[in-house]
């Protein structure tokens, strides 16, 4: 039966069905057929929306949006061309750059793409740069903020697992430098090739400071809840509150452009947006209560294991698995259907759970640049203006940075697991 039920939901999805209603439908009728009590349905939704760990998602997505709305993104902008804009690539080097400050306050891809995002992509068109390779750099900058802490799908993946949220977190921060040095590399590349405009000049140090004091109190945002979590003074969750009080406090004290209207459009937008991601997690946790009790993972175990039982192999298979997945399903989707089942034979193996989480989110990353899902490619196509075709065209060399990171992150475990164990030290 439990197979049963995995075959009605790829068939639902394959049908255009929304993914919430491809979850559900399947569910609800094993429970009618199996003659287990209706009540279940509530009682398993509810639980799994019980969950202390998840109340950070609708607070960082408030952050993310409270930021786009107050001023803040546009601070971070202006740093950012201050500080690269010289660079070969110039505008296009201001865009990955911001993309890893607002990442450590939003946490989320398409907040990115959708408030500092559509700044850059107005700024470099009108530099003169192509509208697909603005769009393609906006893009692939994206997926740095759902592996630099605060991460959103980090957290959903620690939920799901009960891996340490805060670990998790830590051992992002070096794959997103990592990937955000081999963009910017990548930009070079292509700049002095195609001869992309850039800033007439260096910046003095006035201009430097005079850009970086009103960034300031975003850019030490990551660094606090990093260093508060590190030390124990409070849980993810409670940074994720933290730091949206600390938003409101430099928005509407510091930077004096926080209104009412602010928080209240924030405010509706993040129960939007919550109540989608939110509402897919209570359907995914019956879906997976259902496999659990169907013993759908321990046979997907045992398969595995009997295949190899070396831990690198695994975890290469695993890859293979979530670049698919990620290339139909949100991130959030595939982690709470995906993860479940893969991860334990995984970490039976050897492989670290740690490891595996910042390996899993960002090859799910990757879908979002991947036909035919691809959330980014539609959000940004719209803000640039181009086709999707147009966008993939522009998007073949960052390609070559985004894998060499996974890659980099699935061979070399110690170097996603150094700075965590550093900390723990």
């Amino acid at each position: 039966m439990g197979f049963l039920v995995v075959a009605a939901f790829l068939g639902l999805f394959m049908l255009g069905f929304p993914v919430v209603y491809a979850i559900l439908l399947p569910s609800i009728l094993y429970v009618l057929v199996e003659g287990l009590p209706f009540g279940l349905l509530a009682q398993r939704i509810t639980y799994a929306l019980d969950s202390f760990p998840l109340v950070a998602v609708p607070l960082f997505i408030f952050v993310g949006n409270l930021m786009n709305l107050s001023g803040i993104t546009d601070r971070i902008f202006r740093f950012a061309y201050t500080l690269v804009g010289r660079m070969p690539g110039g505008l296009a080097q201001v865009n990955v750059f911001g993309s890893l400050i607002f990442s450590g306050m939003s946490g989320a891809a398409l907040a990115d793409i959708g408030g500092l995002g559509r700044i850059e992509i107005d700024a470099m068109k009108k530099r003169g740069f192509d509208p697909s390779f603005a769009g393609a750099v906006t893009a692939a900058s994206a997926t740095l903020g759902p592996i630099f802490p605060p991460s959103i799908p980090l957290i959903v993946y620690g939920s799901v697992t009960s891996v340490s949220i805060v670990q998790l977190l830590v051992a992002g921060i070096m794959p997103a430098v990592l990937c955000t040095a081999l963009l910017m590399l990548t930009v070079l590349i292509v700049a002095i090739r195609h001869g992309h405009a850039r800033a007439e000049r260096w910046p003095t140090a006035g201009e430097l400071v005079g850009t970086l004091v009103p960034a300031l109190p975003a850019i030490l945002a990551p660094a606090l809840m990093v260093g508060g979590m590190t030390a124990g003074a409070f849980t993810p969750t409670e940074a994720a509150a933290i730091t949206a009080v600390y938003v409101i406090f430099i928005s509407g004290v510091l930077y004096r452009e926080l209104t009412p209207a602010h928080l209240w459009h924030s405010a509706v937008l993040t129960a939007r947006s919550s109540s989608a991601i939110l509402i897919i997690v209570a359907s995914a946790a019956l879906f997976g209560w259902i496999l659990a009790v169907e013993q759908v993972p321990q046979t997907f175990a045992a398969a595995l294991l009997g295949w190899s039982k070396d831990p690198l192999m695994l975890l290469i298979i695993a890859n293979l698995i979530f670049f698919v997945a990620g290339m139909f399903l949100d991130s959030t989707t595939a982690t709470l259907l995906l993860v479940p089942i893969i991860a334990p034979p995984l970490v039976m193996a050897g492989v670290d759970p740690v490891q595996l989480g910042i390996v899993t989110i960002f090859n799910l990353m990757l879908g979002l640049l991947t036909p035919p899902m691809g959330l980014s490619l539609f959000l940004v196509s719209d803000i640039a203006k181009v086709s999707i075709r147009q966008l993939l065209r522009a998007l073949v060399p960052f390609y070559i940075p985004l894998v060499s990171t996974l890659v980099i992150l699935t061979l070399a475990k110690d170097f996603t697991l150094w700075l965590p164990r550093l900390i723990a030290q």
